[in-house]
């Protein structure tokens, strides 16, 4: 006699099945259309094999392409045909490892002596569509640590051995498609014939396990999709995102350079590009100014006792830039990594009352930390960095108000900046990890309580993440998907219970007796070099008008009209208006068309008729002429689209 299980479906249904169904049978019983579009199962909150037998009641959700974690399984399916196809064309390699990320997959290989060099990923591509079509299962089979490093040490592959020395009996599987068999937790979508269109993106390097000190391996980058259709999509999508990047743009636009002689992720900002950060840090320091922030300065560097107290060393000492000696024996000076402990110290510096709070220290702060060489990408991921950092320090019962008030700060910004696509990230402790992080359970329930109850007060759209928190506190990261649809990690707010205890912060109480106060982080850009990397690239260089480094352009149509064009920038500059005049031994139409590759907002043309009249004839970059203005007239005009844009 067979045994029933209650299966929950996500609406709430319950169904019985026979013990040993699987997803995708449950898919099957509901329809033969969803049978075929299920890649993976998602049973008690794990994500498992559509194909793994299910043995006792359960709560089940079928995956799809349309749900990330049907996306993430169907990519990391993909890394492995990736490595069986590697395996097929380059016999005896050895294999890292190969997850998915957020747009597609890698996989770490040694090639041993041999090099890529790009030619070989359409031979590698055809190989994966191949094998995709054979229509191999994906077979998962628990294994023995025993036979686990028995069959690597066979192979002769030490970086599966390396992987296997954490791992113990009962928690090692094995996934074999065809005749590929690698060391994998899964899931895995059913078969490979799910992959209907493959594209290799790229090839990098990449330290094995992250350590500079270890072999550098080859790193291939790659995509797929269950329909052609959808990789043709992607690809020009991408083609529109090479046009996009900022770095091609950065110095196109002359914001920002790199150099060798300076260091790998410390980036020169230009003076376009330096006009531009200072307009941004003026934004938010008039809007900090107005919610009763006050701006505070601290030292680059800080003596290694500062960071000890504050838990960063203990974090992330051993990856960063490691301490600078002075000539006083045993003294240890540190990069600052993080602002948050020297305003901790300023907190500090007088007795303050309950009446005083919320205190709130605001600082544009750079910051260090010791990326990984491969990790570095433009202004994305750099080594020195200016957080648009504050900490407020508040009672238990301000938490949430202030929280509130943080949430509609980083609001205004993204409106000002044009980013209307976001998702705010609840990020929480990993309640299977204790250990990653500081301080007690009372502290941290307390402060992940608030954090949800303010994202619902607001209405926010919210994802919950465990594992996600900072060591110290949870947080509010706030997912904001620029032009192209590509997410990216920006505004952050975080609630710390922990460093107020760690560095004895007070305050004296109603009661006249001495309390603790509740610290919270916040960075509405997160840092500025990041922010303006993504900027950059979701407006693609046509920055709003308040923030453009060159707002105008005054292009006279001959040598006789450079001292009208003078008097007019002089006009504009007195009112804040900023720009340049093109006075080359040029045709008007090439210089016209040189201002639209600068994406300068405003084309202002002087000639013999424009001097005459007092007036501009004015051009809109990207939309062409709009007729001749006073000089008041382009203010007043000028002016309005500002105010527009800058309206909360």
């Amino acid at each position: 006699m067979s045994q029933l299980i209650n299966i929950t479906l996500p609406d709430g249904t319950v169904k019985e099945y026979e013990k040993g169904t699987t997803g995708l049978q449950i898919a099957a019983s509901i329809s033969e259309g969803l049978a075929r579009n299920v890649l993976a199962a998602k049973v008690n909150g794990q994500v498992w094999d559509a194909t793994r037998a299910i043995d006792t009641d359960s709560t089940i959700q079928l995956l799809t392409w349309n749900d990330g974690e049907g996306k993430n399984t169907f990519w990391h399916s993909s890394a492995h045909l990736l490595a069986e196809a590697l395996e097929v064309l380059h016999p005896g390699i050895k294999f890292g490892i190969g997850p998915p990320i957020e747009t597609g997959f890698y996989y770490d290989v040694d090639f041993g002596d041999k090099t890529l060099d790009g030619s070989e990923l359409e031979a590698i591509e055809q190989k994966m569509i191949e094998l995709a079509r054979e229509k191999n299962e994906y077979i998962r089979s628990d294994v023995s640590k025993k036979d686990a490093v028995a069959y690597f040490e066979d192979k002769g592959d030490e970086y599966k051995l390396d992987l296997l020395e954490g791992l113990e009996d009962g928690t090692i599987t094995f996934y074999q498609q065809g005749n590929f068999v690698d060391l994998c937790r899964g899931p895995h979508i059913p078969n490979t014939g799910f992959v209907k269109a493959v594209k290799l993106t790229n090839i990098a390097g990449a330290y094995w396990r992250g350590d500079e000190k270890r072999k550098m391996l080859t790193r291939i980058y790659g995509v797929t999709f269950p329909k052609a259709k959808e990789l043709s999509e992607y690809l020009t999508l991408l083609e529109e995102a090479k046009k996009r990047d900022h770095r091609k743009l950065g110095r196109e636009l002359e914001l920002f350079m790199f150099s060798e002689k300076v260091g790998a992720g410390l980036p020169l900002w230009l003076p376009k590009g330096t006009l531009l950060r200072e307009r941004l840090v003026n934004f938010l320091k008039k809007a900090q100014d107005k919610a009763g922030y006050q701006q505070v300065i601290t030292p680059h560097i800080g003596h290694k006792v500062l960071y000890e107290t504050s838990g960063h060393y203990e974090k992330y000492g051993k990856d960063s830039f490691q301490p600078i000696a002075t000539p006083h024996e045993g003294e240890e000076f540190l990069l600052k990594p993080m602002n948050c402990p020297h305003h901790c110290e300023i907190y500090k510096n007088k007795p303050h009352s309950y009446k005083e709070l919320p205190i709130r220290y605001a600082e544009f702060g750079t910051v260090y930390r010791y990326e990984q060489s491969g990790e570095l990408h433009g202004l994305t991921r750099v080594r020195g960095f200016t957080q648009d950092d504050a900490h407020i320090f508040c009672r238990p019962d301000q938490v949430k108000e202030e929280f509130i008030k943080v949430i509609d700060l980083v609001l205004y910004v993204f409106k000002a900046l044009g980013f209307d696509d976001y998702t705010a990230q609840i990020s929480l402790r990993d309640p299977e990890n204790p250990s990653k992080y500081i301080g007690g359970d009372e502290n941290w329930d307390k402060a992940e309580a608030a954090i949800i109850e303010a994202a619902a007060e607001k209405g926010l759209i919210t994802v919950t993440e465990l594992g996600e928190a900072a060591f110290y506190g949870p947080k509010l990261d706030f997912m904001v998907k620029d032009a192209l649809g590509r997410k990216w990690q920006l505004g952050t707010i975080q609630v710390d219970y922990n460093l107020p205890e760690r560095f004895e912060l007070e305050y004296i109480g109603s009661d006249n007796q001495k309390h603790r106060p509740v610290m919270i982080h916040r960075a509405p850009f997160g840092s500025l070099e990041r922010f303006v990397a993504v900027l950059i690239e979701h407006c693609a260089g046509n920055f709003p008008l308040w923030l453009s480094p060159e707002q105008i352009n005054i292009l006279p149509i001959s040598e006789k009209y450079v001292e009208y064009a003078e008097e007019i920038k002089s006009i504009l500059e007195e009112v804040g208006i900023s720009g340049s005049i093109d006075n080359r031994d040029e045709k008007i139409g090439r210089k016209i068309r040189d201002s639209e590759v600068k994406k300068v907002p405003f084309m202002l043309i002087v000639g013999e008729k424009e001097q005459e009249e007092r007036k501009l004839s004015v051009r809109k970059h990207g939309e062409g002429d709009l007729g001749n203005f006073s000089p008041e007239e382009f203010i007043n005009y000028f002016q309005g689209i500002i105010s527009a844009s800058l309206s909360k």
